[in-house]
C-alpha cells in the first residue's frame, strides 16, 4: 500500500473528506458511489464499478428493473424462459 502522507480527522458525523488531489488522480466525482471493505484493521474505500448480477461481469451491461445483466446472461436467462415455455 503507498502511503501519502495525507491525514483527515472523523468529524462529528463520521465523515472524512478525501482530498481533491486524489479525487482527481482516482477519478472520483461528486456523488460516485464508493464500495466500503474492511481488511483487517484497514478501511478499504473503492470507487464502485457496475457489474451483472448473476456472473459479475462488467462490460456491456444491460439494466432490468434498476438490475444490471450483461447480455451473455440476459441471453442465458431468455434462452431458459424460452425453453419453459416449451415445457
Amino acid at each position: 500500500m503507498k502511503a501519502t502522507g495525507i491525514v483527515r480527522k472523523v468529524d462529528e458525523l463520521g465523515r472524512i473528506v478525501i482530498p481533491v488531489e486524489l479525487r482527481r488522480t482516482l477519478g472520483i466525482s461528486e456523488h460516485d458511489p464508493l464500495e466500503v471493505f474492511v481488511d483487517g484493521g484497514r478501511i478499504v474505500l473503492k470507487k464502485h464499478e457496475a457489474q451483472c448480477v448473476f456472473c459479475g461481469a462488467t462490460g456491456e451491461l444491460l439494466e432490468y428493473r434498476d438490475k444490471k445483466v450483461c447480455a451473455s446472461c440476459a441471453e442465458a436467462l431468455s434462452d431458459a424462459v424460452g425453453r419453459r415455455g416449451q415445457d
